[in-house]
């Protein structure tokens, strides 16, 4: 993985402030980006997976069904201090995000060489879609996204200053980034491919330090292991089995690129393609640039190769845009040659932060203000127009006398959770695997009259048939926004529980 040596120029006629133009403007950018992430963090709606994983940090395991345990502890400790609040939700996501930030800014410094470089790989970062969302959102990505910069940026020190003490710092880094999300496993990938395929690498395999790390990292993924040992492996096989999911086919190949042009912006792209295809040149001597590309290249190569035989979600590749900001920046401070690629750099050049900016606004204004008439995206993955949903089903509660609301799905269930009274307990009926730390609900509520809330049915409910004896419909309420309906919930009035009562008090 090998580069050409020499230090990349400045490319000449770089128009300002676009794309070089002085730090303090650029910093100012990036604080501006980060402060609409932190209010839109305090004021949009949840997201049910958002609320789901606020529901895991309630009974805090050593992990879960889809995820490692990370995103549970930092909603803990976020609500510890604000509650449980939107805010207290996101926050620790929130910050992990600044910390990113910082360290694309110091890697980009340690690997280009170059100070404004540096600056406009933290920008580009920052400006892209990806990193809107993902980090402003209690996901396993935030988190994900935080730690794999963390590698990054001890993995640039350990090149630059040679001690193989930054090998402690990278593992501990690639731990936290398994912990979050299973994407880790990647960059530990990557790590490989620089060790075995550069001269760098290959150096420090005749050393101590790199197996350290790797035992640190393992070390800190160990109560993920020990869970999925003592719980059949369940994680390990939902996830991992998704590798063999499907046949071959061209369907899902086109809808992950245009996803990866939306979320990174087009010509971001195209400097992060060109700057990874420049980085891993073979040459004389490899650039510490070079460290960059070899940490994406097995992700690259494996969602390719997934996105051959099923989808690939949008956001599964998030964990890369720290190194692909980095030779995002790269490319645009390179001088190219060539019939083409000199004018399509040129031209992404100017257009790369003017384009993610107007994406980021379109995408803003949605999420404030709701200006699209129709299917309104956002509104569809948040809960924007749920609180009067639950309102109303908490009224009907009351009226009804029911003892809980029984639902069979993870999002209503996170839903109803957050947004619902808190005095009224909600009950998934299945999908116990999802709440394995949570508490068995009471024996008793199959005696009581219960709520069943659920999305509106096409056909007759078959749950509903099969486990309650006496059933039937009180309302059907509408989620809105600004009039245009989202979705449709169906409550049910229900009685007589067939056998013995089931279900999980998440």
């Amino acid at each position: 993985m090998a580069v050409e040596s020499g230090r990349g120029s400045e490319a000449p006629g770089l128009p300002s402030p676009f794309v070089v133009g002085p730090l303090n403007r650029i910093a100012a950018g990036i604080a501006l980006l980060t402060l609409l992430r932190f209010v839109l963090g305090a004021v949009l709606p949840l997201a049910f997976d958002e609320a789901y994983y606020w529901l895991w940090s309630k009974h805090l395991a050593a992990s879960y069904f889809d995820h490692p345990p990370a995103i549970a502890y930092a909603i803990r400790a976020g609500t510890s201090l604000f509650g449980d609040t939107l805010f207290g939700v996101r926050v620790v996501p929130l910050l992990a995000s600044c910390l990113a930030s910082w360290a694309v800014w110091r890697s980009g410094a340690l690997l280009l060489a170059d100070e404004r470089g540096a600056a406009l790989a933290c920008l580009y970062f920052n400006l892209t879609l990806m990193v809107a969302a993902q980090a402003m959102a209690a996901t396993p990505d935030a988190l994900a996204l935080a730690a794999s910069a963390l590698v990054l940026f001890a993995l640039a020190k350990l090149v630059v200053s040679k001690d193989g003490r930054w090998w402690l710092a990278v593992g501990a880094s690639g731990g936290l980034c398994l912990l979050s999300k299973y994407t880790g496993f990647f960059l530990g990938a990557g790590v490989f491919f620089w060790l075995v395929l550069t001269a760098q690498g290959r150096n420090w395999l005749v050393t101590f330090w790199p197996y350290a790390g790797g035992i640190l990292a393992l070390a800190l993924f160990a109560p993920v292991i020990a869970w999925n040992a003592a719980h059949g492996w369940m994680s390990f096989k939902f996830q991992f089995g998704r590798v063999t999911t499907g046949g071959l086919t061209a369907r899902y190949f086109g809808e992950f690129l245009l996803a990866q042009a939306a979320l990174a912006s087009p010509f971001i792209l195209i400097l992060g393609g060109a700057g990874v295809a420049r980085a891993s040149r073979i040459g004389r001597a490899a650039k510490p640039v070079a460290l960059a590309a070899a940490l994406m290249w097995p992700a690259i190569l494996y969602f390719l190769e997934h996105a051959t035989h099923d989808r690939v979600q949008g956001n599964w590749p998030s964990f890369v845009f720290p190194s692909f900001a980095i030779l995002a920046a790269y490319a645009a401070r390179e001088n190219w040659t060539g019939r083409i690629a000199a004018p399509t750099i040129a031209v992404a050049r100017k257009l790369a932060i003017p384009v993610a900016a107007l994406i980021l606004v379109l995408v803003y204004a949605e999420a404030f203000f709701g200006v699209i008439p129709a299917r309104d995206p956002i509104a569809r993955l948040t809960a924007v127009g749920f609180v009067p949903v639950a309102d109303d089903i908490a009224r009907m509660a009351r009226t009804e006398h029911a003892r809980a609301i029984v639902t069979t799905s993870y999002a209503t269930t996170s839903w109803l959770a957050f947004y619902l009274d808190r005095k009224i307990q909600v009950v998934q009926l299945d999908e116990e695997f999802r709440w394995l730390s949570a508490p068995r609900a009471d024996s008793g509520l199959g005696h009581a009259p219960l709520l069943y809330v659920t999305l509106e049915q096409k056909k007759p409910l078959p749950e509903i048939v099969k486990r309650f004896s006496q059933f039937h419909l009180l309302a059907r309420l509408e989620r809105k926004r600004r009039g245009a309906i989202i979705d449709r919930y169906d409550v049910y009035a229900v009685s007589g529980w067939r056998g013995a009562f089931v279900g999980r008090e998440p």
